[in-house]
């Protein structure tokens, strides 16, 4: 039989070019909702030459459980709270950032730099950060009382509640409620926090998304909801009848922020979002998006004063005394994940 001749080798490099050129690069991130501004992600676009592919998530323990469940290999990119960082770290989740690739991690605030969760930011980069709060509308125009009693006493309840359906800041706002520190393992505090939820739950619409339960108040179907800051401003923005606060008691301070997947197909390309992300313009252009407070200390002076100074994105003071930073409990969460499930299932 006579053989084929075989193609000559610049062909097949050019064949090889016209495919790749047809099929741009993608990078699959995996982030919250609503948490992004998307003339963000069309310009890294069409800089990178590339697609990004976004899915989402609306709680941390649901996003961990997907990538623990054999989802690590789907995704470059992941938003993972501050507390989760830790543990992610020990199973091997996360690709430690090189540092060349990301120049601008040098505009990150200083109490942003090399924090407890992830010492000298091998890991993270932060992307953004908040606090846990109530977004309401106010019944009758009275003013409303800056007090978790507007969730968990049925007395100060404007009209219908909606919770927030993520472990450890529900368990948060409960246990704030009550005078106990959101990262306690005693588990007689843990179980009168869990007694007050169930309580609360009888009467509560449901347990919702930060998201979900914002756009709820605006629709008026419900007058108070246990929202982040972004969620809570961003409402506020859309409706001036409505209102964001962080309770008297104290509650919970949170940083979000990107991280590498240990298994990422376009490991390079994450990199280079982080480094987009990190930009002093693109960090203002998120935070203004987004209403969430930006950890870019080369940003700050490209947001509006009067964000800077609204003590619910920029807390200080006596307000800051009173949040605490959830912290990662190694083996003792499972306290936090039995009462967890007692409360889901009842």
């Amino acid at each position: 039989m006579k053989r084929k001749p075989l193609l000559p080798t610049f062909v097949l490099v050019l064949l090889a070019a016209a495919v790749a050129h047809a099929e741009p690069k993608k990078l699959n991130l995996f982030i919250w909702s609503e948490y992004l501004d998307p003339a963000l992600v069309t310009q890294f676009e069409k800089e990178n030459e590339c697609k990004v592919v976004i899915e989402l998530y609306e709680d941390p323990e649901s996003m961990l459980a997907k990538l623990q469940g054999g989802g690590a290999g789907q995704y470059d990119l992941v938003v993972p709270s501050d507390y989760l960082v830790p543990g992610m770290i020990r199973q091997g989740l996360l690709a430690p950032l090189r540092r060349a690739n990301i120049p601008n991690l040098t505009n990150l605030a200083p109490r942003f730099v090399s924090p407890p969760y992830d010492p000298a930011n091998r890991y993270t980069a932060a992307y953004l950060w908040g606090t846990l709060g109530i977004f309401a509308r106010a019944a009758d125009g009275k003013p409303m009382p800056a007090t978790w009693g507007v969730i968990f006493d049925p007395k100060l309840a404007p009209g219908p509640i909606l919770l927030i359906d993520s472990m450890r800041d529900l368990l948060a706002a409960a246990l704030k409620y009550q005078g106990h520190s959101l990262n306690t393992t005693n588990l007689v505090e843990l179980k009168a926090a869990r007694d007050l939820i169930l309580r609360t739950k009888r009467r509560a619409q449901s347990l919702d998304a930060s998201v979900g339960a914002k756009n709820k108040v605006l629709s008026k179907s419900a007058r108070a909801a246990i929202v982040y800051s972004g969620e809570g401003l961003r409402g506020m923005r859309e409706d001036t009848g409505t209102t964001y606060f962080i309770p008297q008691e104290g509650s919970l301070v949170w940083v979000d922020s990107l991280a590498v997947l240990a298994k990422a197909p376009q490991r390079d390309l994450a990199e280079k979002f982080i480094n987009f992300v990190l930009d002093p313009q693109h960090a203002a252009q998120l935070a203004n998006f987004t209403q969430f407070s930006s950890p870019n200390q080369a940003a700050l002076p490209l947001l509006a004063p009067k964000d800077l100074r609204n003590p619910a994105l920029y807390p200080e003071g006596e307000v800051a005394t009173r949040l605490e930073y959830v912290q990662d409990l190694g083996p003792k969460t499972r306290l936090y994940d039995e009462i967890w499930t007692q409360i889901k299932a009842r």
